[in-house]
C-alpha cells in the first residue's frame, strides 16, 4: 500500500520542523550542510518524530537549492547534499512503515522578481532528480509564497516523476496569495497540473489555517494537508521562540480534520512533542469526505477587494487626483529644475527652510531631499516634506533608500508618504553604512532600487506584494538614478533601461563635469522617452574638487576643470566664483540637449543654487528667444 492509498482512508501525520530543533542545539549556519557534516544529529531527529509516531517524514533539504547554498559557498554540493538528506531519512525510516518525502523548499520569498524563472527551474531540476536518485516515496514541495514559482515547481516535477507529490503553498494573513488569487483557486491550479496532495505550510499557526480552510472545498481528485508554525515567535534574549503548546496542537488537529486535512504536520516552531499530541488526536479518526463551505461576509468582502482590485480601485479614484505627478507636469515644459538640500544633521533647521524660500523664489519646479546621504544620519525627509509642502507650497520630491529599511520598514514608509500626500519619491539603494559616521550600523537591503520601483508601482497598483488591497491607489512619480560617469556608456544605458521596465517614470544623474559627456549622453539616451535631469554641483574650492573627483563613487573631473579650479587654490572668493562659472558652462550644454536641469547645493550653500536656477530660467529664456529669430 503506497502514502495515497492510505490518504483514502485515513489520517495520516507528518513529522515537524528540522530548523526549529537544529536551532535550539545550538546550529546558526547551513542546515542542509549538516546532512553531510553531522548525519547523525540530522538522523537523530527523525527519530525522534518517528518515535512520536510521526507515518510521513520529510529530508532535511528544504533550503539546498542553488541560490540558497551559494550563500555559503556549497552550491557546488548541491547534489550530495540532497542525495545524503535523503539516504538518512530513509536509513532512519527503516522498518517503520513510514514514508520519505523528499523535501524542495520555495526560494522567491515576496521580493518581486528576485530570483529568476530559469534560474530556479536549473536549480530545481538538480534538486528533483538527486532526491529521486535515493528512492524517495514522493515529493514535497512547501512554502512557496509565489504562485508562479509554484507552478513552475509543480510542472517540472511532474515531468520528472509519477510517485506522489505534495505542493503546499504559503500565504499572508489576508488569506490571499501575492497575485490575488484565493486559496482554493491555487488549489483548483495545484490540482491541474498534477499535485497529489495540495496545502498550506508555514507562516501561519493553527487558528489562522483552519479559518482559512473553511472556505475551502475538498479537492476534485486529490488530498489536502496542513503544516501550520507553532504560533507566532517572540524574539527573546537573543532567539525566536514559539509559545502554542502541544495540548493545542492536538485539539487544533481535530479542527483541521473536520476541514478535510487528511496529511497533518508541522512547520516552524514544531516539536516531535507537538507530533505525538496530533498523533494521539487523531488516533482512529476517519477523514471527512463531505464539507460545507463557510462563507464569511467580511472575508467575501476582503475576496472582492483583492480579486476585482482594479475596478475597485478606479471606481474609488473616479475623481482626478488632487496633484499631478511631478513627471507628467516637467515633461510638459521645455525645461525644469530641481535642487537638491540636504536635509539638515543637527535640529537647527533655520537656515534649511530660509533655503527652501530662497530656492522657491528663484523659480525652482521642486526640491529633492536626500535619505540620509552617505549613511549619515540627518532630520528625516518626509518629515521636512510635509512641511516644505504645507508650509512653503514647493514640491518635494523625496529619496527612499533600501538600506536603513527592511521590506516591512519599506512599505510602511511608501504607505505613510501616500497618505501625506506626497507622491513624488527617487527610489535609491543608498550608500552602504560603513561609509558613514555610524561605525558598527548594518545595511538592510532587504529591497534594491529595482526592487523598490515595482514596489512603488504596486502601490500605483492599490496592492501590497502580498497580494492585499490598499483600499486606494498611489499616485507616485518613481524617479531612479542615472550615473553617467562610468567607463563604459552603454552599459550604465542598459541599467537605465532595466530600471524603465521596472516603471521608473524619470531619472536624476550624479553631477557631470565634462561637456563632452552631455552629448554622449544625449545621443546614447535619445531613445529614451523618460526625461533626464542632468546632474549639476557647483565647485567650491580646489580641495573640494579633488575629493570629489578622487573619494566620492560615481563623480569624475576633467583635467581641465581641475586645472582650472587649481588656479585658485588660495583664493576662496575666486575659486567660487571659477566653480560658477563652469556650472554656469555646463548648464548651457545641457539645455542645449536636455530639458532638465538637476542642481545639488553644496554644504547648504542654497545662494549658489538659486543663483544657477535664475540663470537656467534665464539661459532658457535666451535660448527660445534665439530659436524665435532663426525660424
Amino acid at each position: 500500500m503506497g502514502l495515497l492509498d492510505e490518504l483514502r482512508t485515513r489520517v495520516l501525520v507528518a513529522d515537524g520542523a528540522m530548523g526549529t530543533l537544529l536551532y535550539l542545539n545550538g546550529i546558526d549556519r547551513c542546515f542542509e550542510e549538516l546532512n553531510l557534516t553531522r548525519p547523525e544529529q540530522v538522523r537523530q531527529i527523525h527519530r525522534a518524530y518517528l518515535g512520536a509516531g510521526a507515518e510521513v517524514i520529510q529530508t532535511n533539504t528544504y533550503a539546498a537549492n542553488d541560490p540558497k547554498l551559494r550563500r555559503y559557498n556549497l552550491e557546488y554540493e548541491l547534489e550530495s547534499i540532497n542525495r545524503a538528506g535523503a539516504r538518512l531519512a530513509r536509513s532512519a525510516a527503516e522498518g517503520t512503515g513510514a514514508y520519505v518525502l523528499g523535501t524542495i523548499g520555495g526560494i522567491r520569498s515576496t521580493k518581486p522578481g528576485e530570483i529568476s524563472l530559469g534560474e530556479i527551474k536549473q536549480s530545481n531540476e538538480r534538486q528533483i532528480e538527486a532526491l529521486l536518485s535515493e528512492g524517495v516515496d514522493g515529493l514535497l514541495l512547501e512554502t512557496f509564497y509565489d504562485p508562479e514559482e509554484l507552478r513552475a515547481t509543480l510542472t517540472l516535477a511532474r515531468q520528472k516523476t509519477d510517485l506522489p507529490i505534495v505542493a503546499q503553498v504559503s500565504t499572508q494573513d489576508s488569506g490571499y496569495l501575492q497575485d490575488g488569487s484565493t486559496i482554493a483557486e491555487m488549489f483548483a491550479i495545484l490540482e491541474n497540473l498534477g499535485a497529489d496532495v495540495v496545502g498550506l505550510n508555514c507562516r501561519l499557526g493553527p487558528f489562522h489555517m483552519t479559518r482559512y480552510l473553511k472556505q475551502v472545498p475538498l479537492p476534485k481528485h486529490a488530498f489536502m494537508s496542513a503544516y501550520p508554525n507553532a504560533g507566532l515567535p517572540e524574539y527573546n534574549e537573543g532567539r525566536l521562540r514559539y509559545r502554542s503548546g502541544a495540548d493545542y496542537f492536538g485539539k487544533s488537529a481535530l479542527d483541521l480534520r473536520a476541514e478535510g486535512v487528511r496529511l497533518i504536520g508541522g512547520c516552524c516552531g514544531t516539536t516531535p512533542e507537538h507530533v505525538a499530541a496530533m498523533v494521539e488526536a487523531v488516533k482512529g479518526a476517519a477523514p471527512i469526505i463531505e464539507k460545507a463551505i463557510e462563507i464569511n461576509p467580511e472575508t467575501e468582502a476582503q475576496r472582492i477587494e483583492v480579486r476585482e482590485i482594479s475596478a475597485e480601485l478606479s471606481g474609488a479614484n473616479d475623481e482626478p487626483p488632487a496633484e499631478p505627478r511631478f513627471h507628467e507636469l516637467t515633461a510638459a515644459k521645455d525645461h525644469s529644475v530641481i535642487v537638491e538640500l540636504d536635509p539638515p544633521r543637527t535640529l537647527r533647521t533655520e537656515g534649511f527652510f530660509k533655503g527652501v524660500q530662497a530656492l522657491k523664489a528663484a523659480g525652482i519646479d521642486a526640491i529633492t531631499l536626500a535619505d540620509n546621504s552617505l549613511a549619515s544620519p540627518r532630520i528625516a525627509n518626509e518629515s521636512l516634506a510635509s512641511v516644505i509642502k504645507s508650509k512653503y507650497g514647493v514640491k518635494p520630491l523625496v529619496h527612499v533608500a533600501c538600506r536603513d529599511r527592511n521590506m516591512i520598514g519599506l512599505q510602511s514608509h511608501l504607505m505613510g508618504l501616500a497618505a501625506s500626500g506626497i507622491n513624488q519619491m527617487i527610489a535609491i539603494t543608498g550608500d552602504p553604512s560603513k561609509v558613514g559616521d555610524v561605525p558598527g550600523a548594518t545595511s538592510v537591503y532587504d529591497y534594491n532600487s529595482f526592487d523598490l520601483i515595482k514596489l512603488t508601482k504596486q502601490f500605483n497598483e492599490g496592492k501590497l506584494p502580498s497580494g492585499r488591497s490598499l483600499g486606494l491607489r498611489a499616485n507616485f512619480s518613481v524617479g531612479a538614478a542615472f550615473d553617467p560617469n562610468g567607463r563604459h556608456l552603454d552599459k550604465g544605458v542598459q541599467r537605465l533601461e532595466k530600471k524603465i521596465a521596472a516603471g521608473a517614470d524619470y531619472f536624476m544623474t550624479q553631477p557631470v563635469y565634462d561637456e563632452k559627456r552631455i552629448e554622449e549622453l544625449y545621443h546614447a539616451t535619445k531613445h529614451i522617452k523618460q526625461q533626464i535631469f542632468i546632474g549639476v554641483m557647483p565647485l567650491i574650492s580646489a580641495q573640494n574638487a579633488a575629493f570629489l573627483h578622487n573619494e566620492v563613487p560615481g563623480i569624475r573631473l576633467t583635467d581641465e576643470i581641475l586645472n582650472r579650479m587649481q588656479r585658485y587654490e588660495h583664493d576662496k572668493d575666486a575659486a567660487m566664483e571659477e566653480g560658477m562659472n563652469i556650472s554656469r558652462s555646463l548648464i548651457d550644454v545641457i539645455l542645449e540637449y536636455f530639458g532638465g536641469v538637476y542642481i545639488m547645493t553644496p554644504f547648504l550653500r542654497y545662494e549658489q543654487s538659486a543663483e544657477l536656477t535664475r540663470y537656467v530660467h534665464e539661459a532658457a529664456a535666451k535660448r527660445k528667444s534665439q530659436s524665435r529669430l532663426l525660424s
